[in-house]
This record gives structure tokens, C-alpha cells and sequence, in this order.
């Protein structure tokens, strides 16, 4: 018998990538939500769009109720971390209080919670980091995210936790961009650009972040995971590759400290993540850096 999945924030980067893999699997049924219209570069007869704001305990209540999926992936969330700190009540609402009503949700019809969540709950002092270590978060994104993960801890529903690092790749109809589409255009546009040498991150292709969640759903697995990419590099090391891929002029690119961008959130310096369960108990074995950027040259050429 199939198993019924329902995915929050269809219409993101994430969800757009989830939706492609898991709509092609004939062992689930699709359920595909997010706030307003259908954006999904796909046609609806291997999902149903759903519209659904996570914020809205009543829709939430009511759409779960009445589709009655066996696992929630939820990918909604509000994620420009500046954002984050001028808009805190928003912020709140949409990564913390949502939350409450999906464990809600989920408790009452025993649904199977997947829950996101980022490397922005550590301070970044000694990463990378495995799924046991401390969280302490320095930005008010990361801490809204962080009570998130406290109440889905505390949930009695079936739980996981996918934890993950910068995400990038290219979905359709999105206005935001990626460092790898950034550089390129710069360095086309023969701009100069400063990034930074003092951050290190595991970059995470959105490919690969949605086979980890739906890894996680084959498997049943409960607890959390880290999900990511499996390179440890710098911003400015991700630059240099991106250029070094499209044979653009790297001496537009020049070293910079973080402390030249004044931006209102704090970011950690040095997160990342250690794979060694997710590729363990999982199976997760994702794509190098310089792989991902030859996929995403790939879907650009298809545009």
C-alpha cells in the first residue's frame, strides 16, 4: 500500500527538488503545500497542491487532518537570517510557532515529522560538527531554529531531525541566488568581488539534501542527522572553484575578513558537518563541491 507524504514549502528550492524525486516514486503519495499558488515547474497528476500557511494552526490542523500523510517533510521556514533579526515576530511564527502545530499535527493523526533545521544553532567556534554537540546560537535565526528543534525533541510524534549547511542549486521561479551563480555573473559582468577566508561551511546541494530527507523517510529513521556537503571549504575557496569550473578571470577575486560586511545578524565563523551517521546508517553519500557546480552548469544550459 502507498504511504502518503505531505512537503511544507513546496514551492521553495528544497521542496521544488523533493517534489521532483519523490513525485516519481510509485510507492508514495504526494502532497505538495506551501503559502499562495502552485509555483512547481511540474504539472499536478503526480502530486496534489495543497495552498497552506504553516502559520495558520486551523489550515494546518485542517489539512493535516484531512489528507492524513504517513511522514511530513517540513521545509518551510523563514531563512534570510537578517531578516530574521529585523523581523522577529515573523521570524517566530514561521520557525517556531508552525512547528508547534505540525508536532501537533502529527501527534494526532501518528504521522512520521521531518523537520529541518541548519548549522546556524552553533556558535561556530570549533566545527565542524557532529549531531551530539552543544548547540549556542548567535543569531536570532538560529535561535528560533533552535527552539524548533527543542519542541520537536520534547514531541511525542514520530521524529527526525535533518540538520544542514548553505544550501545551493537552482529551482524554478526563485529570486534568490547562490554563491556559484553569484560569482559567475560577477566575473562575466568583469566586476571585482570581495569574499571572505575567515567562514568555513560544508556547502549542501539541494539535490543532496533532498535525497538525505528522503533517505531518512525510506529508512524511518528518528534522531537527528547531519545532511550537508561533504567539502570543508571558505567562501572565497568556493569562489575560486566556481571560477576555475566556467574559466572565468580569477583576479577579480580578492581575500576579505568578515568584518568589513556590516550585516545585522552575527554568523558563526566555522561550522560544517561531520557525515559519519548519515553516510552510515543511511546510506547518504553526497556530491563534491566542484560536482555540484557541474550539475547546476548542467540546468543552467537546460534554461
Amino acid at each position: 500500500m502507498k504511504k502518503k507524504v505531505l512537503i511544507t514549502g513546496s514551492n521553495g528550492l528544497l521542496g521544488q527538488k523533493l517534489v521532483g524525486l519523490i513525485a516519481d516514486d510509485e510507492n508514495y503519495d504526494l502532497i505538495a503545500t506551501a503559502r499562495g499558488e502552485n509555483r512547481l515547474p511540474m504539472e499536478p497528476g503526480a502530486y496534489v497542491y495543497k495552498s497552506m500557511d504553516i502559520t495558520n494552526r486551523n489550515q494546518v490542523m485542517d489539512i493535516v487532518s484531512e489528507t492524513k500523510p504517513d511522514f511530513i517533510i517540513h521545509t518551510a521556514a523563514m531563512t534570510n537570517v537578517d531578516q530574521c533579526e529585523s523581523e522577529r515576530e515573523a521570524c517566530w511564527a514561521q520557525n517556531v510557532d508552525a512547528v508547534k502545530y505540525l508536532i501537533e499535527a502529527s501527534e494526532k493523526i501518528k504521522s512520521h515529522l521531518i523537520h529541518l533545521s541548519t548549522d546556524f544553532i552553533f556558535d561556530g567556534k570549533n566545527g565542524p560538527y557532529d549531531e551530539n554537540a552543544k548547540a549556542n546560537p548567535l543569531s536570532y535565526y538560529g535561535e528560533s531554529k533552535l527552539a524548533a528543534e527543542k519542541l520537536v525533541l520534547k514531541s511525542k510524534a514520530k521524529w527526525a531531525i535533518a540538520r544542514t549547511v548553505l544550501v545551493y542549486g537552482i529551482a524554478c521561479d526563485m529570486s534568490r541566488s547562490n554563491i556559484i551563480l553569484w560569482v559567475k555573473k560577477s566575473l562575466e559582468e568583469g566586476k571585482k568581488i570581495q569574499v571572505v577566508t575567515d567562514q568555513w561551511r560544508t556547502p549542501t546541494l539541494a539535490e543532496d539534501l533532498a535525497m538525505g530527507c528522503y533517505l531518512m523517510m525510506e529508512n524511518q529513521a528518528t534522531g537527528i542527522y547531519n545532511i550537508s556537503g561533504k567539502d570543508f571549504l571558505t567562501p572565497y575557496e568556493m569562489a575560486i572553484k566556481t571560477a576555475d569550473f566556467f574559466k572565468l578571470d580569477k583576479s577579480l577575486i580578492s581575500k576579505a575578513d568578515s568584518t568589513i560586511f556590516k550585516q545585522p545578524a552575527v554568523r558563526p565563523p566555522k561550522t560544517g558537518f561531520i557525515l559519519d551517521k548519515a553516510m552510515n546508517d543511511l546510506g547518504y553519500d553526497p556530491h563534491s563541491f566542484e560536482e555540484g557546480i557541474k550539475l547546476l552548469a548542467e540546468q543552467i544550459a537546460e534554461v
